[in-house]
Order: structure tokens, then C-alpha cells, then sequence
């Protein structure tokens, strides 16, 4: 099996955004050292308890620090921006460490409506033309627009010698559509999303088109997943969690992620059981060997080529040894 790190830099109960993006890209650095195929880092914007609103400069930090592991976007919120302009801020990262870059495109807004306002006064039609920016970000990446194009006589510069790879992100049938449209990879989100995602990935494959950069159809899972030495200090470990996107639901998730103390005073011993029985509907938890067996069911329902794991506690320590338990139980 093949693992990769999505890191959404929260932002624990007593930290700053400074501290969480540092934790960061120790994750990364860590990461490679343990064997980890890439390292993707996701966008939100004026989102509580999350740090990173520009992925691109948080790769920029973080390749400086690391040799060989790729590094991405989970993703670019591509309605927000100009595809060029986009395609212009990823061939300069590859320029600066190459063959190593992913360009992750996603369309959600990745944040309250008054940040999405503030982004991009008209969301909702850029959204609706979503396709034909894919098309022209992939056309920039590529500099393959038809001669008679406009934009055929610039460049999204500075070009690097390998292309950043692009990868279409998303938790529905319309993002697996424009994956396979376009010949692009794809991941999925299985840990954000209640549609039928065994089917959707196997749709994605049916239906994809041969393209200049992908000739067959590559997919990532993307999986919520917390390990420890034992289940019970793993379920102590995903409490906090769960409580924070309880908190962040009533708008109350500014805080950050909370302490298992808190999260243990706040639920009772019955509601943390219920909790945690209906986090593992999505959620993987547990020993070393529970997780990498559930994680090899998964692979095996999605036929998955790889996995990307998200992992969220409260202590950065306790984040960075369950993706260390991992790897080191996937080596046996």
C-alpha cells in the first residue's frame, strides 16, 4: 500500500497559526523520512482552528526544507482564481524543486460566505465554469492552446522542465466527470463525503480519456485515520476531534482543537461511546494493526492506487506518531 500525508495544519487549544504551520513542516520533513509518498497540504479560508489559506506558499516553506518527497495542493479552490494565474504560481514552485510537484484542483469554497465573498464576488458562476477553467489552467500547464487562441502567445512562466502534475479533487459524481474529461488524476474524499464513493472512483475509471500527461486513470482515497499504541488511546486521541467539529458547527470551533481533557469533561462516558461509533463510519481508529487492515479494506473496495491519510489531535506529537505507527507497520 501506498501512503501519503493531507495535512489540514490545524491549529491546537493554546498554539498560534505560526506554531500549527512550523508543526507543519516537521509533518513533511517527518514524513519523508518515514517513507511517505507525498505530502499535500489543504486550503480554507477564515476557517477556525485551520492555518493555511495559500498552499503555494506553505510549499514554497516546506520544499526548502525537504528533499525528495512530492509535495501538493489539497487542493487549489480553483473558482476563486484565474486559471493563468495559477498555472503561472505551480511552474514557478516546480522551477524550484523539480519533479516533485502535484497541482491539486478542487471548487469548494473553503470557507465562511463573507470569505468567499471577499475571494471571489461571484462564486457561484465561476463554479458554474468550472470546466472550461480546468480546461484553460491544463492548456496554460501544458502551453497547448490552438494557434488562433489569444492565450496562445503567452506563457504561464517561469516554465519548468516537468510539469506540475495536475489532480482533480473532490467528494462527488461531478468531480470523478471532469477527472475523467480531462485525463487528469483524481482523489476522492472519503472521510468529507456521504455519496456512494466506491462507484464514483469506478465511474472516473470507466469513463476516463486518454490525456498528453496521464494515460491511465491513477486514484487516491483520502481517509481520516488516527493510530496509536492501543484502540483505547487511539479513541482518547480522536475525542478532541470530534468535539471541535461539534464546536465548529455551532461556530464555536475558533478555540482550536481542544485537550482530551476537555473533549472527556465535555461528553459523557455513554455520548463519547456513541461518538466514537459514529465516527467510525468515516473515521478509522485504532491500533496499528486495526488501521493499516482497515485501510487495505478500503484500498481494496475503491481499487485504490494510493491512500492519503488526514489526521487531526491535539498534541502535534501525538499527530506525527500515529503517521510514524502507521509507516513503521506497513514495513512488516
Amino acid at each position: 500500500m501506498k501512503l501519503s500525508i493531507l495535512d489540514q495544519s490545524p491549529i491546537s487549544f493554546g498554539k498560534n497559526a505560526r506554531e500549527a504551520l512550523q508543526a507543519s513542516m516537521k509533518l513533511a520533513k517527518t514524513g519523508e523520512l518515514l517513507g511517505y509518498k507525498r505530502y499535500w497540504i489543504a486550503e480554507h479560508h477564515d476557517f477556525s482552528g485551520l492555518s493555511c489559506s495559500a498552499p503555494e506558499v506553505m510549499l514554497g516553506y516546506i520544499g526548502a526544507h525537504t528533499e525528495k518527497i512530492r509535495l501538493g495542493a489539497g487542493a487549489v479552490l480553483l473558482p476563486h482564481y484565474k486559471p493563468y494565474r495559477v498555472a503561472e504560481t505551480y511552474n514557478m514552485i516546480a522551477t524550484l524543486f523539480p519533479d516533485r510537484i502535484d497541482l491539486g484542483i478542487g471548487r469548494a469554497p473553503g470557507g465562511s460566505a463573507e470569505a468567499t465573498m471577499a475571494l471571489s464576488e461571484n462564486f457561484l458562476e465561476n463554479v458554474r465554469q468550472m470546466p472550461k477553467s480546468i480546461k484553460q489552467l491544463l492548456q496554460f500547464l501544458h502551453h497547448d492552446f490552438p494557434p488562433d487562441d489569444l492565450f496562445s502567445k503567452i506563457q504561464a512562466s517561469p516554465v519548468p522542465k516537468i510539469a506540475p502534475v495536475p489532480w482533480i479533487l473532490g467528494t462527488s459524481q461531478k468531480s470523478a466527470d471532469l477527472a475523467a474529461e480531462y485525463g487528469t488524476a483524481y482523489a476522492f474524499g472519503h472521510f468529507m463525503s456521504d455519496k456512494p464513493g466506491p462507484d464514483i472512483v469506478a465511474s472516473y475509471k470507466k469513463q476516463f480519456n486518454y490525456s498528453k500527461t496521464q494515460e491511465m486513470p491513477e486514484t487516491i482515497i483520502a481517509v481520516s485515520a488516527i493510530c496509536a499504541e492501543s484502540t483505547e488511546k487511539a479513541e482518547q486521541l480522536a475525542l478532541p476531534g470530534i468535539l471541535w467539529k461539534k464546536q465548529s458547527a455551532e461556530g464555536k470551533g475558533d478555540r482550536g482543537i481542544p485537550s482530551i481533557e476537555e473533549a472527556q469533561n465535555h461528553f459523557s462516558k455513554d455520548q463519547q461511546t456513541q461518538l466514537l461509533h459514529e465516527a467510525k463510519r468515516k473515521m478509522v481508529i485504532g491500533s496499528p494493526t486495526e488501521v493499516i487492515e482497515e485501510l487495505n479494506k478500503l484500498q481494496k473496495i475503491y481499487e485504490a492506487d494510493e491512500m492519503i491519510i488526514v489526521t487531526i489531535t491535539h498534541r502535534y506529537e501525538d499527530r506525527t506518531r500515529s503517521y510514524e505507527l502507521l509507516a513503521n507497520e506497513i514495513r512488516k
